[in-house]
């Protein structure tokens, strides 16, 4: 298994492009799977650049309804016609916003006739051999605390905190995807009924939010409960946030980037940041 960044919010190589989003092509055995998109066309320049054909991809995972993570989802789409796009109908049917520093719109325009062409997931099921999508997942930990500026619309076009009934993970060959993690990294773990080896996203983990010792304390309990997963994070995980858990887990926590490649097949982890 391979994997692969295409857009993420930090590059230690400065001819890769950053943008407040994530993208990563995932390569198994049996599919090339593009994890959520990006907010742009990033993901299309710099696969370009590392010499990755996107014409290739089988299917597209997108997380949720933000526009960081699938704003690139009609670039894309001009580059490969007939991937499978999997998603929740809520998150192509709602709106979101933000209220972090101000209000502002974070609402997906979604590609003409998405419905159509696309795999809506509304329960947690297996979409195709082998990659399972988990739905509406139950909040039995503690939410992130960055949730607490997120917020969509009822019914009436009032502002509701948002509940992420729009956001999905995914499972595959042992790899736990978790977007963004809005449900809490704990939860979604929790949710997943299959062994996991690699978790794989953003943890929105966002500095300034939770305290020292609750990242601490989540860390552990990680380690604690987890003790064959090896965990792997950007996007919205904050420095000083992945700083505290970093010494609490060791090497059971990783830090990836635009141009990170990592194979975990044969248990070598290969790195390229160009």
């Amino acid at each position: 298994m391979k994997w692969t960044v295409l857009s993420d919010n930090r590059a230690k190589d400065p001819s890769f492009e950053t943008e407040h989003g994530l993208s990563i092509l995932l390569e198994t055995a049996r599919y090339r799977i593009l994890l959520d998109t990006g907010a742009s066309d990033v993901l299309i320049r710099n696969a370009k650049q590392m010499g990755v054909d996107l014409g290739t991809v089988d299917y597209v995972f997108v997380s949720h309804g933000h526009s960081d993570h699938a704003g690139g989802l009609r670039d894309f789409m001009e580059v490969n016609k007939r991937a499978k796009v999997i998603v929740s109908p809520e998150a192509v049917n709602g709106k979101f916003y933000s209220m972090r520093n101000d209000l502002h719109s974070i609402t997906t325009v979604w590609p003409e006739g998405i419905g159509e062409s696309s795999i809506m997931a509304d329960r947690t099921c297996e979409v195709a051999d082998g990659i399972h999508v988990m739905a509406h997942i139950p909040q039995i930990h503690p939410m992130p605390k960055g949730n607490r500026h997120l917020f969509t619309k009822d019914a009436e076009g009032n502002y509701i905190p948002d509940d992420f009934r729009h956001e999905l993970a995914l499972y595959t060959d042992g790899l736990l995807f978790t977007g963004c993690a809005h449900s809490g990294l704990e939860n979604i773990l929790a949710a997943c009924p299959w062994p996991v080896d690699t978790v794989l996203g953003g943890f929105h983990l966002l500095d300034g939010h939770e305290t020292r010792n609750e990242l601490t304390d989540l860390a552990r309990r990680l380690v604690d409960c987890h003790p064959q997963t090896v965990f792997h994070t950007s996007h919205c995980t904050g420095d000083i946030a992945y700083s505290i858990m970093k010494k609490a887990m060791g090497d059971r926590l990783h830090a990836f980037f635009c141009g990170t490649v990592r194979e975990t097949a044969t248990g070598m982890i290969l790195e390229e940041q160009r």
